[in-house]
Order: C-alpha cells, then structure tokens, then sequence
C-alpha cells in the first residue's frame, strides 16, 4: 500500500509539473493532471488540498534552496569585516553561484518566475530583490560599523539597481537559455556588476 502510495504521488507530480509548464497555474487543469497521472481527479486531493498546494510541493524545495543560498553567501562574506580585505566582492561569483543553483532546479524556477501568475510565487523577483537589498544595506552597516568607508548613495537607486541585478539573473529562465549560455552569461554579469558595485559603493 505505501508502495503504491508513492508511485501515485510521484505520477501526480510529473503530471502536475507537465500541466504547470504548459498552462500556467491559472489555467491548469486538475482533471488534465488526474488523467495524466491515471487517477480520478477526487482522488488528487487525497495527495494534495488543493492546486496551490500541488503547485508549492513543485516549487518549494527549490525557493527554499535558493534562499539557504543566498544566506551561505552572506555568511561566508561577513567573515571579511573587521579585516579591511573585500576581495570577496573583487572576484565575485554570485551569478554563477545562482545560475548554477537555478539550472540544477531548472523546471522549478521556469515555474516561479514564468507560470506562477495567482501564486503566493507571482511576485517572487519583485520579492527576492527586496531580501537582496535589504542583505546589502545590512552589511554595509556592518561594514561601516568597522570603520571601511562606503560611498553615501541613495536608497531608491540601489534598490532600482538591485532589482535589475536579480532580473537580470533570471533573464536566463525566461529566454530558455541552455546551461552553457546561461553560464556564460553568468560569467559576463558578475564581470559587469562588480565593476559597477565598487563604483557604486566606492569602497
């Protein structure tokens, strides 16, 4: 019985997956799905309460692994304050890193940030560029605390900067790059921004 349990959900999910990519969440269908995974649609919610729900069974892991990301990054920089040494931000590889990470979950994030229109997902650039910014202005406090000056700059700019940085990072999912474009481009972005933060900041 659990066996069987398993296989149904399993086909729910690659069911879901297909129908979420070509649909869209607001138009999928659960009876597509159900007929797809070889079920009745009642017996969808028996795997999950509603669509919604299918739909971030889909998608959750990978927004959860993005964020634990972002978080291991900011880590592994605020090792550098109070030693003067910003060559963390010198050779940065945050593209790369997100890129990489995105192209490993790729299905999901084609979810998120092309089909998720009615999702608690819609907004999820708009989202993750105000956590990146609010990242940002927090260690530049740290920073200034320690005695490295930063350039003044204004709030509204960084955050219309910010928010082009991480559009820019999922350019790749809504123009179906293939991983070697994708980190290619990557590569060209981290160049690219990295020159523009120190003019930016001025450190």
């Amino acid at each position: 019985m659990i066996r069987d349990k398993e296989l149904h959900h399993k086909s729910i999910i690659d069911a879901a997956m297909s129908e979420f990519l070509e649909y869209g969440f607001n138009d999928a269908s659960m009876r597509r799905i159900a007929s797809a995974a070889g079920m009745s649609a009642s017996g969808l919610y028996k795997h999950f309460a509603n669509k919604e729900d299918m739909f971030s069974a889909l998608v959750e892991p990978a927004y959860q692994g993005l964020l634990a990301l972002l978080s291991q990054e900011v880590n592994s920089q605020e090792q550098f304050i109070g030693t003067g040494d910003l060559s963390c931000w010198e050779s940065g590889k945050d593209a790369k890193l997100a890129v990489g990470y995105i192209y490993e979950h790729l299905d999901a994030f084609r979810l998120i940030v092309c089909k998720s229109q009615g999702t608690k997902y819609e907004n999820f650039l708009h989202d993750f560029a105000a956590l990146e910014e609010q990242t940002t202005l927090s260690f530049m406090e740290m920073l200034k605390k320690q005695g490295i000056k930063i350039k003044d700059f204004r709030i509204k700019e960084l955050h219309l900067l910010t928010t082009a940085n991480i559009n820019a990072v999922f350019q790749t999912v809504e123009h179906n790059f293939t991983r070697e474009d994708a980190m290619h481009y990557a590569d060209t972005l981290d160049r690219f921004f990295s020159c523009a933060w120190r003019e930016f900041f001025g450190y």
